[in-house]
C-alpha cells in the first residue's frame, strides 16, 4: 500500500492518472481516500489525481498525542516533495477545506488554484457545539448510533427522504467498520481545530479560488462561504441547490461540472 513516513507519521495516499496537472483531494473529517473512488474515472481524464488520508484518518497512522490542524499542512508539503510534485490544484471539503486554506497561506507558490467546498475560515459557536456533540457520540463507541447522530447534520432532508435505503445501509456499515481506535482518532481530529480562526488572514490568499456552498448546509452555511469569498481577491462563489453538507454526493454531476470547469480555466 502506498504510504510514506512523513514527519514521523505514516501517511497513506493514492496517486492515479498521468495528466500534466495534478489535483489534490483533501477529505472531510469523516472521509478517507476510498470515499473518492467514484470520482477517480472522472478526474483522471485530464488530471493526475492525488488522494490523501490525514494523520488519524483512513489508512494513515493514528497518533496518540494531541495535535493542531496546522500539522496536516507540513504533512502535505512533505508528501508533495517526496513525490516531486511542485505545483497543484487543491480541493478541500469541510475539514479538508480548512487545511487547504492553511496550505495556501503557507505555500501559495505551490498552488495553481483552490477549490473550497462547504468549509469555513473559523469555528463558529454553533459549529463548536455540534463538534462537542459528535465527540460525546463518538465516546459511546457505537458506529450505528454515531451515524444516526451525525447524518441529519450532513445530508439534506430531501436526500435523506429519497435515499432511505442508502442511509440504512450506510448506518449498518458504520456499525461494522468503526471501532474504538477510529473513534479515538476522530476525537483528536475534531479537537485539532478547536482554536481554528483564519478569517483575518485569508485575504492573503492570492490564487484563483472557487468557493462551493449548499443551500441546505447547516454546518457551514452559505454565509460562511460568502465571508471567505468576500476576502479572497480572485474568488467566486457557486451554490449547489437541494444539497446539505456533502454536495459531492448529493449532486455529483453539478459538483463535478463546477470543479472541472473552474480547473480548466486555471491550467497552465
Amino acid at each position: 500500500m502506498p504510504k510514506e513516513l512523513l514527519n514521523g507519521v505514516e501517511i497513506f495516499y493514492q496517486l492515479d492518472g498521468s495528466g500534466s496537472n495534478t489535483l489534490v483531494l483533501l477529505n472531510g473529517i469523516m472521509m478517507n481516500t476510498a470515499d473518492w473512488y467514484g470520482f477517480v474515472p472522472v478526474y483522471i481524464k485530464d488530471y493526475r489525481l492525488l488522494r490523501v488520508d490525514f494523520r488519524n484518518q483512513g489508512q494513515s497512522e493514528y497518533v496518540q498525542e494531541d495535535f493542531n490542524i496546522d500539522i496536516h499542512v507540513d504533512d502535505l508539503k512533505a508528501l508533495l516533495d517526496k513525490l516531486s510534485i511542485e505545483k497543484v490544484h487543491m480541493l478541500g471539503v469541510s475539514y479538508g477545506g480548512k487545511v487547504a486554506m492553511l496550505f495556501a497561506l503557507k505555500y501559495h507558490d505551490m498552488l495553481q488554484s483552490l477549490v473550497l467546498c462547504n468549509t469555513t475560515a473559523r469555528v463558529t459557536k454553533y459549529l463548536r457545539e455540534v463538534q462537542d456533540s459528535w465527540i460525546q457520540a463518538a465516546m459511546q463507541y457505537d458506529g450505528e448510533k454515531f451515524f444516526r447522530r451525525i447524518a441529519p447534520f450532513i445530508y439534506s432532508p430531501k436526500f435523506c427522504e429519497e435515499n432511505r435505503k442508502w442511509i440504512d445501509i450506510r448506518e449498518k456499515a458504520f456499525g461494522k467498520v468503526l471501532i474504538k481506535p477510529w473513534f479515538d482518532a476522530f476525537i483528536k481530529l475534531v479537537k485539532s481545530s478547536n482554536e481554528y480562526n483564519i478569517l483575518d488572514k485569508i485575504n492573503m490568499i492570492k490564487v484563483p479560488t472557487l468557493c462551493i456552498a449548499s443551500d441546505f448546509d447547516i454546518l457551514t452555511p452559505i454565509s460562511e462561504l460568502e465571508l471567505i469569498q468576500s476576502r479572497i481577491e480572485k474568488s467566486e462563489l457557486l451554490v449547489i441547490s437541494n444539497a446539505g453538507h456533502a454536495p459531492q454526493y448529493e449532486n455529483k454531476p453539478e459538483f463535478n461540472k463546477a470543479v472541472l470547469n473552474f480547473l480548466k480555466l486555471n491550467n497552465y
